[in-house]
C-alpha cells in the first residue's frame, strides 16, 4: 500500500476531508496539521504575536521549532508521497529533506497574492504544483515545470441536504472584515431588500481592532459578527432560500469552496461570476452576476422562481465531479502514482 504524509493548515474540516479522500483511494495516510501564523495557536502565542513589533521573528522561530518535529514524523512514516496544502509553516530546506526519498506535491489552496514569499518559496522545491487560481499558474511555471489547475472541493459528508424549514431569505457566510468587496456587496443587499430576513455570519467588526466601532456597529440583527463551524454552516445553508457567495478580491478565475459546498447542501446559490465558475455551471444551474444590478436581479429571481430543477442539477454536477475524492483521484493521475 502506498503511503502519503499530508501536511495541512488546521483549517475547518479540510485536513480530515483530504485524508479521507486518500483513504477512499486505498492509501495509507499520516496527517499533520499546523496553526497559522504561529504554531501552536496557544493563548500565550496569540498574545505574543499581537504584542510584538517584530512578528516575523516569532514566525521564523515557530517554523524552525516545527521543522524538527515534522522531519521526525517523516522519518518514522517513510512516505512515498508528501502532500503539502499551502505549506507556509514549512521551511524550504525541510521540503528538500523530504525530497530525498519522496515525491513532493504542493496544492496552493489559496492565491499566491494573499501571502508573502513563504508560500512562493516552496514552489521550486515541489515535483508538482497545483493552483486553485488559474492566474497563478504562469507565475509558478517560472519555478516548477509541472504546474496544473486544481479547484477546491466539497466534503459531501458535511455539506448535504437536510429536511428542515427555510426561515431565512438571504444568507451569507464568510470572512467580511478584510474584504471591502464583500462589505460593499452585502450592504447593497441590505439596501435593496429591507423587508427580507437577511443573515450574515462572519467577522465584520472585530472588537480588538476598534472597540468603539465594535460597540456601536450597525445592523446587529443582520451581521452576526462571529464565525460558525462547518456543520452549522450546512444547517444554515439548508435554512436559507438564497445563499449569497462573494469571492475575495484576489479570485478572478477559480472557485472558493463555498461554490461547491452550497450546491452540496442543495441550496440556491447567487454567486459572482468568473470564467471558471461559468464553465462549470454553463446552463444556469446557479445564479451568476457581474455587477450590482445583475446581483439584485439574480436574488429576486432566486427568491421568486421555482429553482428545484436547477438546484438538483447543480447538486449532481458537484457530487459527480467536485468532491475531494475526485480531486485527489485527478491529482494522482497527473503525478502517476
Amino acid at each position: 500500500m502506498s503511503k502519503v504524509l499530508i501536511i495541512c493548515p488546521s483549517f475547518h474540516y479540510f485536513p480530515k476531508s483530504i485524508e479521507r479522500a486518500f483513504k477512499n483511494l486505498g492509501w495509507d495516510t499520516m496527517l499533520e496539521t499546523y496553526d497559522e501564523p504561529i504554531h501552536p495557536n496557544s493563548l500565550f502565542n496569540r498574545l505574543l504575536y499581537k504584542c510584538l513589533s517584530n512578528k516575523e521573528r516569532l514566525v521564523e522561530k515557530s517554523r524552525k521549532r516545527w521543522k524538527t518535529y515534522i522531519e521526525q514524523q517523516y522519518i518514522s512514516f517513510n512516505p512515498d508521497l508528501v502532500f503539502i496544502i499551502k505549506g507556509i509553516n514549512l521551511l524550504p530546506e525541510t521540503v528538500r529533506f523530504f525530497h530525498q526519498h519522496s515525491k513532493i506535491v504542493l496544492w496552493m489552496y489559496d492565491s499566491i497574492t494573499r501571502y508573502d514569499n513563504r508560500l512562493g518559496a516552496l514552489v521550486p522545491e515541489a515535483d508538482f504544483v497545483f493552483c486553485y487560481e488559474k492566474k497563478d499558474i504562469d507565475w509558478c511555471k517560472q519555478y516548477c515545470n509541472n504546474v496544473n489547475f486544481l479547484a477546491q472541493a466539497v466534503d459531501e459528508t458535511i455539506y448535504k441536504p437536510l429536511n428542515i424549514e427555510k426561515d431565512i431569505d438571504i444568507l451569507f457566510v464568510g470572512g467580511i472584515y478584510k474584504s471591502p468587496k464583500r462589505q460593499k456587496i452585502l450592504n447593497v443587499v441590505i439596501t435593496h431588500f429591507p423587508t427580507r430576513k437577511i443573515v450574515f455570519y462572519g467577522i465584520y467588526k472585530p472588537w480588538y481592532k476598534n472597540p468603539i466601532k465594535w460597540l456601536f456597529r450597525e445592523h446587529r440583527k443582520i451581521f452576526k459578527n462571529h464565525d460558525i463551524d462547518s456543520n452549522q454552516v450546512n444547517e444554515y445553508y439548508n435554512r436559507a432560500h438564497v445563499v449569497l457567495n462573494v469571492h475575495r478580491e484576489q479570485q478572478s478565475d477559480g472557485a472558493n469552496p463555498k461554490v461547491f459546498e452550497i450546491c452540496g447542501s442543495k441550496a440556491i446559490q447567487v454567486c459572482d461570476a468568473n470564467p471558471y465558475i461559468t464553465s462549470v455551471f454553463s446552463k444556469n444551474e446557479i445564479e451568476l452576476y457581474h455587477n450590482d444590478e445583475e446581483l439584485i436581479t439574480a436574488i429576486n429571481r432566486a427568491l421568486e422562481e421555482d429553482k428545484t430543477t436547477a438546484v438538483e442539477e447543480a447538486y449532481n454536477i458537484v457530487l459527480g465531479n467536485h468532491t475531494f475524492t475526485k480531486r485527489i483521484e485527478y491529482l494522482l493521475s497527473i503525478i502517476k502514482l
